[in-house]
């Protein structure tokens, strides 16, 4: 959650009057239009925390496989009541895609390539990398059950490469940030390099929704790794609800996101819903699922056009900053923590949780004050050609 990307201070034209089209020519030169001042959009930071701690749910409590190891039983049985709704935390991955899809137009509009490269780079990687040391450590630990990768692997994984050269992953969330990082290709090759006009991304989510519906039908692998047909429609949901963040008035974005969100909600009923049968973990209501992929798209479009804007706490900032840390860290390290706490010390599974993802939260502040805050700022001066 991906995304698991702090978003760029937002367009300063007010949501209620149309902000001036960016699809007229570009300033002499050739040069992209100037980005607009902006304040930030801390709502969306809120809503990135909710997706976060709905994917914590699943890997805690809404599925089998490792995490039942570490409760000593299925999470069926620790949460009679609950099991079936922490079965849907999975779709905080598709809210995410959406908020990426937002964040990721408003921080490339006006920027250029390597400003954007740096941006990017510069976010995800800091974390990341200390996500990947920290947890192959704690795996390779004789007093932890659970097996670390080679140390082979746990280098290859530093790339952030690992999804496509078929090498074991460290992290299990990290099949998103593959995700991600196709989109920004995508994006940055597309809108960014050429310079980001209204006119030319609408032209880019059509090309890329349509391109998506071939590469389905194709079924050709590498037109699927490309155009990740799957996911597409959230991430070009959010580039159109950014365009309705510009002006709420147009009907090319509006439709974008209305296609967006019926493509959206087909691929995750496909993958996610089954029937009721005693072997499922869960059984998940395909009108459940829709709700909650209608969810992510309802709360980035009450972001977009205003109606949030009170959410103004600074609180909701530390959140955001805390989302991504926490998203690399909980599933495998939260492994640990609900055996040390539940198996061990005997602490109830409703306390467990409890005090596992406050423990998370935890680590992820410690992992963005001392890491991130210390080398993002490095990273981003030398990727963007700064010197100090």
């Amino acid at each position: 959650m991906a995304t698991v990307v702090r978003p760029a201070p937002a367009a300063a034209a007010p949501a209620a009057r149309p902000a001036p089209d960016p699809a007229g020519p570009p300033p002499a030169g050739g040069a992209p239009a100037a980005r607009p001042q902006a304040s930030r959009l801390r709502a969306l930071d809120g809503l990135r925390l909710v997706a976060a701690l709905m994917v914590a749910a699943y890997h805690y409590g809404g599925r089998d496989g490792e995490v039942a190891t570490a409760w000593g039983s299925s999470p069926r049985h620790q949460f009679p009541a609950l099991h079936h709704l922490f079965a849907y935390g999975c779709l905080g991955v598709q809210v995410f895609f959406v908020i990426s899809g937002f964040v990721i137009c408003m921080s490339g509009w006006g920027r250029s390539l390597r400003s954007f490269f740096a941006s990017r780079a510069s976010r995800l990687l800091p974390a990341y990398w200390a996500a990947v040391v920290l947890v192959t450590a704690v795996f390779a630990l004789p007093v932890v059950a659970y097996r670390a990768v080679s140390p082979s692997d746990a280098l290859v994984n530093l790339t952030m490469l690992q999804q496509p050269l078929g090498v074991d992953r460290v992290l299990g969330v990290c099949w998103t940030l593959w995700a991600e990082v196709r989109f920004y290709a995508l994006f940055a090759l597309c809108v960014v390099l050429p310079g980001a006009t209204r006119r030319r991304v609408i032209l880019f989510c059509a090309g890329w929704t349509l391109a998506a519906a071939i590469a389905q039908g194709a079924r050709m692998p590498l037109l699927d790794i490309v155009l990740m047909p799957e996911y597409a429609a959230y991430f070009v949901g959010g580039i159109g609800l950014y365009l309705v963040h510009r002006d709420r008035r147009d009907p090319y974005a509006w439709g974008i996101v209305g296609v967006s969100w019926l493509i959206g909600q087909h691929y995750a009923v496909q993958r996610l819903w089954h029937a009721p049968a005693v072997h499922a973990f869960s059984y998940r209501s395909s009108w459940a699922i829709i709700a909650v992929v209608t969810f992510g798209f309802v709360a980035v479009a009450a972001i977009a056009l205003g109606w949030l804007r009170r959410a103004d706490w600074r609180w909701l900032t530390v959140a955001g900053a805390l989302t991504y840390p926490f998203y690399l860290v909980h599933e495998h390290l939260g492994w640990v923590v609900i055996e040390g706490l539940h198996r061990h010390l005997h602490l109830p599974s409703y306390a467990t949780f409890g005090l596992t993802v406050a423990s998370m939260l935890l680590l992820a502040w410690l992992l963005h004050r001392f890491v991130e805050g210390r080398l993002t700022p490095l990273l981003r001066g030398a990727l963007s050609g700064r010197r100090r």
